[in-house]
Parts: C-alpha cells; structure tokens; sequence
C-alpha cells in the first residue's frame, strides 16, 4: 500500500467547556493520563506546561508487546485555546512520521468541538502496518475524548 492510500483518522466530540479551559489541559503533559483513553499512557514522566512550537515532552508508556518504555514528544503546532500537535519518537528524538493533534472550535460560549487527529501517511510501511492506517487507535480516540469531556465536567 503506497501513503497515497492512507488517510488520518480523527474523531469529534462537543464538550460542554471553553476552549482555553480544553486547551489548558492538553498543553499540560502531566494531565494526559488523566484522559488517555488508549490506557497505554503512565504517569510520574516530569514535564513543564507546553508553551510553544519546539518543546517537547515526555510520556511513559506500556504496551503489553512492548512492556514499558518512553516516548519523546516534539510540539510541531501550537495556537493557544485552538490546536496544539505533536511527533512522537524515541529519546534521541528519531520520528516515526507519525502526528498527533486536537483542533478546537468553539461551539457558543461555554461549548467547543474538539477533533483529535492521528496522521501516520508519513510513517514507514511497518508503522502504518501496525496500526492499520490509524484505524486502530480510534477506540482509544473515542475514549479520550469522552474522559476530557467528563474531566472537563469537574474543572
């Protein structure tokens, strides 16, 4: 299969809260495994707030084939309360083409819809593979957005 023929997969909810409140969480690594909703993301990985294009960040890992490990996070977009994304990739920073992000559009005063992107159509065949397109992540997709609506619900 040539990348021509793999697409992003993404998944949208409307969350009952503010953009800047939805986006405070992402740019703060420490809350992502409060929402995670693929539970592959640990916590206890040291992180400052994001604040911009070129940061990275940290998250610790299990995957039952890989038992523990890091990935190393570099922020490639980053527009306060309306998209931050990023590539993961090992400690020595090696990307894998793939691409995580969240749009967020705000929907009336105290409602945004939030979209979260997996983009792997720059990723080697194998990784692409793995993850049949991106496909296998939507469930997860799914999950994290349902757990920052509900984590939302709280603030």
């Amino acid at each position: 299969m040539g990348n021509d023929e793999c697409k992003p997969v993404l998944v949208s909810r409307r969350i009952e809260a503010p953009a800047a409140d939805i986006f405070k969480l992402l740019a703060d690594p420490e809350r992502h495994p409060e929402f995670d909703g693929s539970e592959m993301l640990r916590p206890g990985a040291s992180n400052k707030v994001i604040v911009g294009v070129g940061d990275v960040f940290v998250t610790k890992m299990y995957f039952a084939a890989m038992g523990d490990y890091e990935m190393h996070n570099r922020i490639v977009v980053f527009e306060p309360d309306r998209c931050i994304a990023w590539e993961p990739g090992n400690p020595e920073l090696a990307r894998n083409g793939s691409r995580w992000r969240f749009d967020l559009a705000p929907d009336g005063p105290n409602a945004t819809v939030v979209t979260e992107t997996y983009d792997c159509t720059d990723s080697p065949q194998e990784v692409r593979d793995a993850v049949d397109n991106g496909n296998a992540w939507l469930t997860g997709m799914t999950k994290t957005l349902e757990r920052l609506a509900m984590r939302c619900a709280t603030l």
